[in-house]
């Protein structure tokens, strides 16, 4: 039966001639399908276009209905993303914060000066998620992407080619590489049948977004970690004289109210003077995780960013991450679509090592401020002796900033 196709081997339908039986809609065809529009879909859709790579992305929530947990972009990711044409644009929307310190309450365990780094960025940007996204999704749709929303993959499955996917509006593309940009509990990742290992910290997190009333103890362009026997909060400056509260606690809210914010910063903030909390402009909560991906690939799918590595909130890596494994990737997927398979391996050697040593810091961060009450006084003294030797707090800076990863 050589040369047949579907509609000869099917008996014909009845009252339709057989050669007006309506054949199945083709998939659309791209090179690069990305699942995910968040920081780092949009980096590398940006990124891929710029070199007049074709490239579709989905996102599964409306335009807008994102929630905004990253606050910070330091100086290697604005040095990575500066060719795409976005680092002054988000420069100029944010609020430059020089300096991170560690504090016991009012006592200064460790200043981390970030003025002297070797950078265009010699400081934090503080800016929100929501406005970073902003950013990238204007100079990728300059760039001719377009992001379909809400739409999400369904099933996806792949061949020597490429990858067909199905999606939650009924249609299906093909395409050569099927990215997962989609977060920790990534469908991409599910289906690509990639593991995801670590674990889970007991504590949960509430995040806020609040007014304080000025205050010398909570300078507007620093971003200080307090600890104290009742746990952590970082207190880290906003435009617009807004500041971003994070904390560990037992059990939060699933929408913490002033109050609640209120005796986080009596607790566990400064105590010579009070920052007193005004209004909540939004708040949230959350569990934490540190899990890498076992790879970044198989064949024709790729991992990227919290799909393929998720981390405490501590030293604002996260987002960071992800926007830098997107340029590596872009890099890498010019070769790959031009036949270089071996580029992709590169990629996950580069980037997966990296994503390793992030989770690390943010786990021992997270676990110093954390410490059980008897240990408090000993990290304590051993952090301000630390804090006494330039390289250990030159290190820091480099590590927080990224610039460690050049």
């Amino acid at each position: 039966m050589q040369n047949s196709t579907i509609v000869d081997i099917l008996p014909p339908l009845k009252g339709i001639p057989v050669n007006q039986v309506p054949a199945p809609a083709a998939a659309a065809q791209t090179d690069v399908l990305i699942v995910g529009a968040g920081p780092t879909g949009l980096t590398l859709a940006a990124a891929l276009a710029a070199q007049g790579v074709a490239t579709v992305v989905i996102d599964a929530q409306a335009e807008g209905a994102n929630t905004s947990r990253a606050a910070v972009v330091h100086a290697r990711t604005l040095e990575v993303v500066e060719p795409l044409g976005v680092s002054d644009r988000l420069v100029a929307l944010g609020l430059q914060a020089g300096r991170f310190t560690i504090r016991d309450r009012d006592r200064i365990l460790v200043p981390i000066e970030f003025g002297g780094l070797p950078s265009r960025y010699p400081y934090t940007l503080m800016v929100s998620q929501a406005v970073t996204e902003s950013v990238l999704l204007e100079r990728a749709r300059e760039l001719g992407v377009v992001v379909r929303r809400p739409c999400a993959l369904v099933t996806s499955s792949q061949d020597e080619e490429g990858v067909v996917a199905t999606l939650s509006d009924g249609s299906q593309v093909r395409a050569r590489f099927l990215v997962g940009a989609d977060g920790m509990h990534s469908l991409v990742r599910e289906q690509a049948g990639i593991g995801f290992d670590g674990g889970t910290y007991g504590e949960s997190f509430v995040l806020a977004d609040v007014r304080l009333e000025a205050n010398e103890a909570v300078p507007r362009r620093e971003v200080i970690l307090f600890f104290s026997p009742a746990g952590l909060v970082v207190v880290a400056p906003l435009p617009d004289g807004v500041h971003r509260i994070v904390a560990t606690v037992e059990d939060a809210p699933e929408q913490p109210n002033a109050a609640y914010v209120q005796a986080l910063l009596d607790t566990r903030g400064p105590q010579a003077a009070r920052a007193v909390v005004r209004e909540v402009l939004w708040g949230s909560r959350f569990r934490v995780h540190h899990r890498v991906a076992q790879a970044y690939r198989n064949r024709r799918v790729v991992l990227v960013g919290d799909a393929a590595h998720v981390h405490s909130p501590a030293g604002g890596q996260g987002m960071n991450v992800g926007m830098q494994d997107a340029i590596a990737l872009a890099e890498a997927l010019i070769p790959a679509l031009a036949g270089d398979d071996a580029a992709l391996d590169a990629y996950e050697a580069r980037r997966r090592p990296v994503a390793q040593q992030v989770v690390t810091l943010a786990d021992r961060l997270t676990r110093m401020a954390t410490a059980p009450r008897a240990l408090r006084g000993l990290r304590n003294l051993l952090l301000s002796m630390l804090a006494r030797v330039p390289n250990f707090r030159r290190t820091l800076a480099w590590r927080l900033s990224g610039l460690v990863y050049r």
